[in-house]
């Protein structure tokens, strides 16, 4: 009798095809195009990656995509890097995936020219939702990394150019795994502060990837909504990101944004002083030629007969002033002295002074005893000498 096959179970089965491909499929890297893209809420990241015969699902757990510099998008070409699991209650497999990258620079490109054209659909490159920036602020907000040759050339241009402008600093990771949303809390952060005049947003020259935080929509969205004018400084001067055509002012390096935002002390001060000259003499032209027109006018034949009317005129005030002032400090003498007669009537009655002289007031039920007839022999009394009071029956 032939021996039978071994039947297997699912779970056994399963069991022995997991083995297979884990095994098999360790580590392995694939290129391919996102689809289906999900940011689950507690970080981990769940899509498909296909080409025109296939599709695969794949998860990146939150351990490892906080490394990506990037945020992955429908249609992007990627590599990654990672092996095959199976999900036996599903009996289906997947890429867990450790590292990813663009399969190249034309998908970046192609990335930045997609939300470039959409975000400038949506209206928020338009002039008119340009602010203006101050010409003299109070308090600069900065957002940058602290560790940077940018953050050192900011302050620097500010000490130089304009010393009496507080630096407000919102440090933020310019690079990248989290630095878009570092940069994105930095600019809120400083929205929430009602004296900041104006913000940069900065960072060094670097690669593409390097420059990537400042592609992504989240930030470029968190400068539109800014209440506060943005400066971008990114980059050198031929790099050009979302956060530049969304700003209010592009610069083309972190310097020149931080020259833009602060006037120049020299310059102001050159001003001041030509215009503290010019008005001088302007001044002085001005008098000189009111007193020439004055004089001219004075010593005409027409004035010295009005003159000499208005001399005597002034001569009968000043008469009249002093005779005024006369009478003034005679009235003022003899309203004095009867103030000092009716202080001394006042003197005489007072009560401080009688109980000095040895008199006493007698006082009973809080009523002063006018007369012995209203004494009261059955009641205390309150007696008040001038230095003291005692209390008796």
């Amino acid at each position: 009798m032939a021996k039978e096959n071994h039947i297997l179970t699912v779970s056994e089965l399963t069991k022995e095809i997991r083995s297979t491909l884990e095994e098999t499929f360790d580590q392995i890297s694939v290129v391919g195009e996102i689809s289906n893209f999900k940011s689950h809420i507690s970080g981990h990241w769940y899509f498909s990656l296909k080409d025109s015969d296939a599709v695969i699902n794949c998860t990146m757990w939150k351990g490892f995509n906080q490394y990506v510099f990037f945020t992955p998008q429908d249609g992007m070409k990627i590599i990654v890097n990672g092996r095959i699991t199976v999900y036996p209650p599903r009996g289906s497999y997947q890429l867990d995936i450790r590292s990813m990258k663009p399969a190249g620079l034309g998908e970046l490109q192609e990335a930045f020219e997609k939300l470039k054209k959409k975000l400038d659909s949506e209206g928020l490159f338009d002039e008119k939702y340009k602010k203006p920036i101050p010409i003299f602020p109070s308090k600069i907000g900065v957002v940058t990394a602290i560790d940077g040759a940018a953050f050192r050339d900011l302050i620097s241009v500010a000490g130089r150019r304009f010393p009496l402008a507080e630096i407000v600093i919102a440090p933020a990771r310019v690079q990248g795994s989290g630095s878009a949303e570092s940069i994105v809390n930095s600019i809120q952060l400083l929205n929430q502060y009602p004296d900041i005049d104006v913000i940069i947003v900065a960072r060094g020259g670097g690669s593409i990837e390097d420059l990537w935080a400042f592609n992504e929509e989240i930030v470029a969205r968190a400068i539109f909504k800014s209440k506060i004018p943005v400066i971008s400084g990114v980059g050198h001067e031929v790099d050009f990101t979302i956060a530049d055509y969304v700003a209010d002012l592009r610069a083309p390096t972190p310097s020149v944004a931080m020259e833009m935002a602060t006037p120049d002390k020299n310059e102001i001060e050159n001003f001041i002083n030509q215009f503290l000259a010019k008005s001088s003499s302007n001044i002085e032209e001005l008098v000189q030629s009111k007193t020439d027109d004055v004089n001219s006018f004075i010593n005409s034949y027409g004035f010295r007969l009005p003159m000499d009317l208005l001399n005597r005129k002034s001569q009968q005030v000043d008469i009249s002033i002093n005779d005024i002032v006369r009478n003034f400090e005679k009235h003022s003498l003899i309203i004095k002295n009867k103030i000092l007669l009716l202080s001394k009537s006042l003197e005489a009655f007072d009560v401080q002074r009688s109980l000095k002289r040895g008199f006493v007031l007698v006082k009973q039920n809080s009523k002063f005893v006018k007369r012995a007839s209203d004494f009261n022999n059955k009641e205390k009394a309150d007696l008040k000498f001038y230095d003291g009071e005692i209390t008796t029956r």
